[in-house]
């Protein structure tokens, strides 16, 4: 499994569907945000069946890993918590991950807004839309041969019935890992960081994810980062709310970074 981690591209294309905001602790602040009143009107509203979105969820996953883990408490009582929007819908949401795949924040924001616009609006990314653009029309756009054939595989698994947007929402995380790595350009990783943060799912861990596993030999102390073959078994006791456990090794990661360039 390739190894992967939040990269400011990554970051910008998540950022629509579930903010993942780092700031020092001042105000506690609510664990759910809802959306203004322009964007629930453009947007159509997903009802997620078990998500940290919903009101009080998050609270109860902060509430089990302070009680569970000595250690990650002491992070989660400094920081923030994370705040999850659902804005988007997974179509739009896992087209957008496989345009920003492996590209720079402001490449990847270009070509999105000007695939945004020739669809017709970000309402307009439905799989009929995506199949009527050819390669060379994406191209024109900057989107490049093999992500153009990416976008057509997703969209004709929607456009067959073997995905569709209310099928992922009911899905249970293991159907949907199946599923969704069966779509050419969208690999373990994608599926882990989709289930965060665009459905919000409590129970995800990116074992293949660098930042999470580094975060984890940062808490537990270890000599090295711990494979992904072992990460279930060092994080077990953060189930059944292993995404948020795994935003606080990001941030744990990234205080550590800005720690170590203050002491230069």
């Amino acid at each position: 499994m390739a190894e992967e981690t939040l990269t400011n591209s990554m970051v910008a294309a998540l950022s629509v569907a579930g903010k993942i905001p780092f700031r020092s602790k001042k105000i506690r602040k609510s664990s759910t945000s809802s959306t203004t009143a322009a964007e629930t009107s453009k947007k159509p509203r997903l009802i997620l069946p078990l998500a940290l979105s919903i009101a009080g969820e998050l609270d109860s996953a902060l509430r089990h890993l302070t009680t569970v883990d000595s250690q990650l408490a002491a992070i989660i009582k400094s920081l923030e918590p994370p705040s999850f929007h659902n804005l988007s819908t997974p179509f739009l949401s896992l087209s957008r991950s496989i345009l920003y795949q492996q590209l720079a924040t402001k490449a990847a924001a270009s070509i999105y807004a000007r695939f945004i616009s020739l669809c017709g609006g970000e309402d307009s990314v439905v799989p009929e839309v995506v199949l009527s653009l050819t390669p060379p029309q994406l191209r024109q756009v900057g989107v490049s041969s093999r992500k153009a054939s990416y976008l057509h595989d997703l969209a004709s698994k929607y456009q067959s019935g073997f995905l569709s947007d209310s099928a992922i929402v009911a899905m249970d995380d293991d159907a949907l890992f199946s599923k969704l790595t069966t779509v050419k350009g969208i690999g373990p990783w994608s599926v882990h960081m989709f289930m965060i943060f665009s459905l919000h799912r409590p129970d995800v861990l990116p074992v293949g994810d660098l930042g999470v596993r580094k975060g984890v030999q940062i808490l537990l102390g270890l000599k090295k980062i711990p494979q992904p073959t072992e990460m279930e078994e060092l994080c077990k006791a953060w189930r059944p709310y292993r995404s948020a456990a795994a935003w606080y090794m990001w941030r744990l990661v990234e205080s550590n970074g800005k720690a170590a360039k203050a002491s230069i």
